[in-house]
């Protein structure tokens, strides 16, 4: 038998679904001192739901408790970690996306697909974007609230890191093809085209990544 919740849980829930999605879009930064006097004034809650959150988040990884709370940075050396993640997370929605998919949202990430492939018109910031955007969309698109849960988890580990590598011309419009490869299986409704394709266009990102860090 479930418990039924209470008041103070559902308030720490809405506390700690607000700081999540501000960590996880790097509204808050790494390293960022969170206050808890502050985040109760902040959201007009008191300090226990506050409390709670924090230490679901911590228990989720984004946040330590170090002097205070903090909010966590990313290490380089879990490259290795986030790419497999991602394979896993991402590979496996794809597949499940390929089957779920409806036309609205094909269009969707066609459109995105486009502006992506404009390099001459946007910035590498409105591209990084645009990127990010296209497969937390497919993730999305698998109907498994779990999973684009995961997902964004593994995305934020990988944007905090800060790598130091800058994809060159011919690397972004390889990844623009394999945009493409993924979106005709999505269209195709194949799903094991739509897995096989998005695990090789992380594979090759990862190899991009792997090489440059190997440099430094």
């Amino acid at each position: 038998m479930v418990g039924k919740r209470t008041g103070g849980d559902l308030l720490a829930a809405d506390v700690h679904k607000t700081l999540r999605t501000k960590i996880l879009s790097l509204e808050i930064k790494p390293r960022t001192r969170l206050v808890e006097d502050e985040i109760s004034a902040s959201l007009n809650v008191g300090r226990t739901p506050v409390r709670e959150a924090l230490l679901r988040l911590q228990g989720e990884g984004l946040v330590s408790r170090s002097r205070g709370w903090v909010v966590e940075e990313g290490d380089p050396a879990d490259v290795q970690s986030i790419f497999e993640s991602r394979m896993a997370i991402e590979g496996f929605g794809t597949r499940l996306a390929a089957g779920r998919v409806q036309a609205e949202g094909l269009a969707y990430l066609r459109s995105l697909v486009e502006q992506m492939e404009n390099l001459d018109g946007i910035s590498r910031v409105q591209l990084n974007q645009l990127n990010r955007e296209f497969h937390e969309t497919i993730v999305r698109q698998s109907q498994n609230a779990f999973f684009f849960e995961m997902h964004e988890r593994t995305q934020f580990n990988y944007w905090n890191l800060r790598l130091p590598v800058l994809f060159t011309r011919d690397q972004v419009e390889e990844a623009n093809r394999q945009h493409r490869d993924i979106l005709a299986a999505l269209e195709a409704h194949d799903e094991d085209e739509a897995e096989k394709q998005a695990r090789l266009h992380i594979t090759t990102t990862y190899d991009i990544v792997r090489d440059a860090l190997a440099g430094f």
